[in-house]
């Protein structure tokens, strides 16, 4: 294409050449495919029921898988998808999603809600573009299952105790849900954010939600 001789395509990561996410860069993001936490997905050394990040929490969702590990790598290509306004970046989370986790049980994708602040400022939802892409490749119909109520305080920054209290109620439902849904969210970092979705879900009718991200945070 001329565009790409004029501006010729570079790795999200690394900056070289090419792809958007180079070949090389795409071996480094670290696949979440060891042992792990059977409810929150967290790396383990063993399997777990739950493990001591989620264990003792009230959490609304059956369970939560991602691809890769919230490392340099990672947030660097999730920058720039979310931040930098390339959106075609979704596509190549979802191939590397659709790769790593196994096609959950469900009759419906959604997605979390964007920040209406951020929406406005992004010009799109990253959530919303991986559970397009995400059910076309899962052959589910893709859903805006849920809104987010306005004033709410942004995430980021918060504590974790605090990101919990934060999310509260945040998000109501749109429509009555299916009683199986999957949850896509581009990044899980404490789990509050999926879990006051995944409760606005269930007040709706869903009986079990599968929460899949891209990326996740390891502690």
């Amino acid at each position: 294409m001329l565009l790409d001789f004029v501006f010729p395509r570079r790795c999200v990561v690394c900056g070289g050449d090419g792809e958007s996410l180079c070949p090389t860069c795409d071996r480094s993001l670290r696949r979440l495919t060891g042992t792990m936490c059977v409810r929150c997905g967290a790396p383990t050394e063993w399997p777990v029921e739950r493990c001591r990040e989620c264990g003792g929490r009230r959490l609304a969702f059956a369970r939560a898988r991602a691809a890769v590990v919230y490392d340099d790598s990672a947030k660097r290509l999730v920058a720039a998808w979310k931040e930098r306004g390339q959106r075609t970046l979704a596509g190549v989370a979802a191939e590397i999603v659709d790769d790593v986790v196994p096609r959950p049980s469900a009759y419906t994708v959604t997605f979390v809600p964007a920040d209406h602040g951020r929406l406005l400022e992004r010009g799109h939802n990253p959530a919303q573009r991986l559970a397009i892409e995400l059910g076309a490749r899962w052959q589910l119909p893709a859903v805006a299952l849920l809104r987010r109520r306005f004033g709410i305080p942004r995430q980021k920054g918060l504590a974790l105790a605090d990101r919990r209290r934060n999310v509260r109620g945040i998000f109501e439902p749109t429509e009555t849900s299916p009683t199986r849904v999957v949850l896509v969210d581009d990044v899980y970092t404490s789990g509050a954010t999926v879990s006051a979705a995944a409760t606005a879900l269930r007040k709706a009718g869903a009986r079990h939600v599968e929460v899949v991200t891209f990326a996740r945070a390891v502690r």
